[in-house]
């Protein structure tokens, strides 16, 4: 699955580790300081898969995107970025609209892919493939 994760992008499988760590260590730290547990995790767990759905999109984007010319590359990756805000507001504004699920505890659920982004250098020495021994 890894190596699958890996065609796709280099950093996508220490990307998603990271996004579903944070969600739950949120989820964890979440049944200690919330009152409505039900409403949290649905709102938690909501914007986890919206923050890897996310992260596969702009590998795919990116994917796309270097393989045209700089000005239509620059244009691919504005419209794709939009749609993905556009995707993000209105999932939001269906958790604000039918109160399934905690739209706050979404948003740190989506938040947890910058979380992992910035960790990405950590994330990738763990993830890293041995080297059998070998040293430089």
């Amino acid at each position: 699955m890894r190596t699958r994760l890996k065609k796709i992008n280099i950093a996508l499988p220490g990307l998603l580790f990271g996004i579903i760590l944070f969600g739950v260590i949120c989820q964890a730290v979440g049944l200690f300081l919330v009152t409505d547990k039900a409403n949290y995790s649905v709102g938690l767990w909501v914007g986890v898969l919206t923050a890897i759905f996310m992260a596969f999109h702009m590998a795919v984007t990116l994917n796309s995107a270097v393989e045209r010319d700089v000005k239509e590359a620059q244009a691919t990756v504005t419209r794709q970025n939009i749609i993905r805000y556009l995707v993000v507001i209105i999932i939001l504004g269906i958790l604000m609209t039918t109160k399934i699920g905690n739209p706050l505890a979404a948003f740190a659920g989506i938040m947890g892919l910058k979380i992992s982004a910035y960790l990405q250098p950590l994330l990738a020495r763990w993830f890293h493939e041995p080297d059998n021994g070998k040293t430089e």
